[in-house]
Parts: structure tokens; C-alpha cells; sequence
């Protein structure tokens, strides 16, 4: 067994403890806490149709779009408390990348670069919220076309239950049209201007999906809201309070250093694009400069739009380099020293990044990043002098 673990998997292990350890962060964000109110209100308590937490809006029709992530985050927190929501969120972004690993073009030690900016750009998003399952099944949407149009498998009918599940965890169901969508109409315009590229879906295959897709929105239909759950995401859009009070919907912030992998990722996909004599399908136009433009726009896009860039700068480094000759040598069959040695790089890698989770999750390091980010000295107040009502 030892023998086969050469220096690519080594690599490749090396790779996902990165990212594991990248994501593994202290779970502050403050939208966490209302969704596992509401994941516990709805297990113990009854579903939740109307708001029953706010005070000016108590009663009022919600439809919580989360509800089943809300119950899968719960579950992590009785479990693994801050640990468990850790691993939540490093599992997903992890599973995520690993995703668009599998399905980007090149050596290991290629898509190994690339799939580190793309991780670094992503991880402004990754938070242990329900959006981070949105993040994995955007990237599960994204290799079951690209099964369909490069490899010639046809696995589209898994869309149809994928997004009657996604309907039942996250609003971010629209991420997955919006991949569709653009995947649809790029291969139309490609249809009517290169029919007969090797780069080309036929139209046959192309009916297929419009069918698929199609049967995907009605399958969204299959909730405790029924069709009201199409209208969350144009809901959303429209409440202007979101980009006057909440920053991850405002355009991003370009003097703060998290944004950097995103303008990183941004132009070094330009620039393989450029440098490559593969041209660039209109599929990979559509869907990378409709996320770019979503990302420029709000901040919370920039995962979606890692998400398409990554796959399509590693097609175009890779093309780059065979162009120029430049191909690494894969080691079939290590030696069995250098297997030992690659063993224990494994081994480390792994303990690297338990320890690194476990460190980031210390009491003190957790109470500090609370007070930090929550007002936990005002509820502590409240809670001693209980103050009387204004």
C-alpha cells in the first residue's frame, strides 16, 4: 500500500490538509447563532411559518429557507459544541475544493497551485452557515456538467432530486440555476457560431438539460413553502437594507488584504486565458464574467465566482504549458524510502491540521474572538443587573 503512495498523492493530501487548516477558523460569524435558534426551535418547539423570535416583526409569514441546514448545523453544534461547527464549515469547503480538484485540467502539482488561490479567494465566504452548503452543491452542479459536455457521462437527471434537496437547505438553490443558466445559453450562442468544435454540446444533448432544468424548478416546489420557495431569492435582492447594513453585500472592500485572493484568482485567470491558444468556450465566458460581475457587486459572490474560475484556469494553464512543452513527469512507483518518507509527510499533514483546528478552538482564543465580534459584555450586564423595562 505504501508503495503506491507516490509524491502526487502526497501532494494531494498535502493539498486538502491545507485547506482544511485554512478553513478551520474560530466560528464567530454572528448569523450562526439565529440559525441554530431557529434549527432547535423548529426540533423542539414546532416548524416555523411565521417569526417568532423578533419584536417588530413577531408573527409575520417567514418562510425560513434554511430550515434543513438549520438542523444539520444544530446537530454539529450538540455534537462537537465550537468544534463541531468548525468541522462543519472546514468539512464543506474542503469536500468543495476537492470537487473542483477532480474536474480541473493538469498535473496534480498545477491544480494544486491553482486550487490554493481559488481556496484563498473562496475563504472570505466560509463561515459555519448554511451558505456553506450551498458552496458544495454549486461545485457538485459544476461537475455534473462538466461529466456531461467533456467526459461524455450523462448524470443530468441527478439535478432534478439535487435541487429538490437544496431547495430544503438554502436559498443559494438560485446559484445553481445561475450555473445552469449560463451553461444553457453559452452553448447555444456556441451551438449557432462553432457547431462543429470539438468544444461543442450538440443540440440534442443541449434539449436534454433545457428538459432537466426545467424539471428542476418544479422540483423546487417540494417543501414545507411550496412555490413561495422560488421567491426567496428575488426577496432578498430586493431588500435595500441588506446592502445599507450588511457588508458581505456590498461591493468588496480591495484595501482589505481577504479580498486579494479574489483579485489574484481574477487576473490570473486572464492572463492563462491569454496566454493559452485554447479558446475560450462561450459557456466559460458566460458563467466567468456573469460571477465576476456578481462578485464585483457583492462580496458574498466571490465563492461562486471561485468557483467557475477555478476549473477554467487550470484548462487554460494547462494548455499553456503543453503548448510550451512544459510537462512535469508523474513518479509511477516510489522507491520504498521515498514511500516511507511520503508516509510520513502524510502523517504530519494530518496532525498539522487537527493541531491547528484544535488550536484556533482554545477557550481563551474562542472567548476573546466572542467579545471580540459579539456584544457578550452587554448580555452579560443585562443578565446581572437585570435592568428595568424603558
Amino acid at each position: 500500500m505504501m508503495r503506491g503512495l507516490t509524491i502526487e498523492r502526497t501532494a494531494a493530501v498535502l493539498l486538502f490538509a491545507l485547506i482544511f487548516a485554512l478553513a478551520a477558523r474560530v466560528p464567530v460569524d454572528t448569523d450562526t447563532w439565529w440559525h441554530l435558534r431557529s434549527g432547535d426551535y423548529i426540533l423542539t418547539q414546532e416548524f416555523i411559518y411565521t417569526d417568532p423570535f423578533s419584536h417588530t416583526m413577531q408573527g409575520e409569514p417567514w418562510i425560513n429557507h434554511s430550515w434543513g441546514a438549520q438542523i444539520i448545523l444544530l446537530g454539529f453544534w450538540r455534537v462537537g459544541g465550537y468544534l463541531g461547527l468548525t468541522i462543519y464549515m472546514a468539512s464543506l469547503a474542503t469536500a468543495g475544493m476537492y470537487v473542483l480538484f477532480r474536474m480541473s485540467a493538469g498535473s496534480v502539482y498545477v491544480r494544486a497551485f491553482i486550487i490554493v488561490i481559488g481556496a484563498t479567494a473562496a475563504a472570505v465566504f466560509w463561515s459555519p452557515r448554511p451558505q456553506m452548503i450551498s458552496f458544495f452543491l454549486s461545485t457538485i452542479v459544476l461537475y455534473l456538467l462538466y461529466l456531461y459536455k467533456v467526459r461524455r457521462i450523462d448524470r443530468v437527471r441527478l439535478f432534478v432530486p439535487l435541487m429538490a434537496l437544496w431547495g430544503n437547505l438554502h436559498a443559494g438553490f438560485s446559484i445553481g440555476f445561475i450555473i445552469l443558466g449560463g451553461f444553457i445559453v453559452g452553448e447555444a450562442i456556441q451551438n449557432l457560431l462553432n457547431p462543429r468544435s470539438a468544444d461543442t454540446l450538440g443540440w440534442r444533448k443541449l434539449s436534454r438539460l433545457i428538459i432537466v432544468a426545467v424539471l428542476s424548478v418544479g422540483a423546487l416546489a417540494i417543501n414545507p413553502y411550496g412555490l413561495n420557495m422560488l421567491l426567496v431569492p428575488f426577496q432578498t435582492v430586493g431588500i435595500g437594507a441588506l446592502r445599507s447594513f450588511i457588508q458581505e453585500w456590498n461591493s468588496p472592500n480591495f484595501q482589505e488584504r481577504q479580498t486579494w485572493g479574489f483579485i489574484i484568482l481574477l487576473f490570473a485567470t486572464l492572463g492563462a486565458i491569454g496566454a493559452s491558444k485554447k479558446p475560450l468556450t462561450w459557456s466559460d465566458f458566460i458563467l466567468l464574467s456573469g460571477t465576476g460581475f456578481l462578485a464585483l457587486t457583492a462580496g458574498r459572490n466571490i465563492a461562486v465566482f471561485s468557483v467557475i474560475a477555478v476549473p477554467v484556469f487550470a484548462y487554460h494553464v494547462d494548455a499553456a504549458l503543453r503548448e510550451r512543452g512544459w510537462i512535469i513527469k508523474t513518479v509511477r512507483r516510489p522507491s520504498p524510502l521515498m514511500a516511507r518518507v511520503n508516509a510520513l509527510i502524510v502523517v504530519l499533514a494530518i496532525l498539522g491540521a487537527g493541531a491547528k483546528t484544535l488550536l484556533v478552538l482554545d477557550d481563551q482564543i474562542v472567548k476573546l474572538e466572542l467579545r471580540r465580534v459579539l456584544p457578550v459584555e452587554a448580555v452579560e450586564f443585562i443578565q446581572r443587573e437585570r435592568p428595568a423595562d424603558p
